[in-house]
């Protein structure tokens, strides 16, 4: 009940949309979000549409073990897609429902990846991320800043 707190109900039905877009196909009516995406065979399916065949097999029956295979499949396949290792929530966040908001952002974390991938055309889950804007500086430049007195060095 502590980790409710931390929820985003705006966050998660935004999460929900897009997978739901991204599937073709709506959530049960009446089921909760958790519900839906608990045993990974909904969250499989998303990262099969973002990158086609990146989870070969997705176990649609059997018993704790092959869902917990597929959140697994899941984490392995976000990695491989570019989400970085600290945006990935841990098995237990989703099966045991410890922390539904961490998954929530791992999915948030998801979305924004796939704006590095020109092949995937939306939808879009979040704000693009920013491009790195390197600047290069000669070696006149570089000298000739060092010419320059700050105002912060004791004014």
């Amino acid at each position: 009940a502590k980790l409710a707190g931390k929820r985003d109900p705006q966050q998660e039905k935004e999460a929900q949309e897009w997978i739901e877009t991204v599937l073709g196909k709506k959530f049960p009516p009446g089921e909760l979000f958790e519900d839906v995406i608990r045993d990974g065979t909904v969250l499989c399916q998303v990262m099969n549409k973002l990158a086609p065949g990146s989870i070969p097999k997705i176990n649609t029956s059997g018993g704790q073990f092959k869902m917990m295979e597929n959140i697994n499949n899941f984490q392995q396949a976000l990695k491989n897609y570019g989400v970085a290792d600290i945006d990935v929530f841990q098995t237990v966040d989703l099966w045991e429902k410890k922390d539904i908001a961490q998954v929530v952002c791992t999915l948030f974390a998801l979305g924004r990846t796939t704006y590095r991938h020109p092949e995937w055309t939306g939808p879009y889950l979040g704000p693009k991320p920013s491009e790195e804007c390197k600047r290069e500086f000669t070696e006149e430049q570089l000298k000739a800043g060092q010419t320059i007195i700050g105002l912060q060095a004791g004014s």
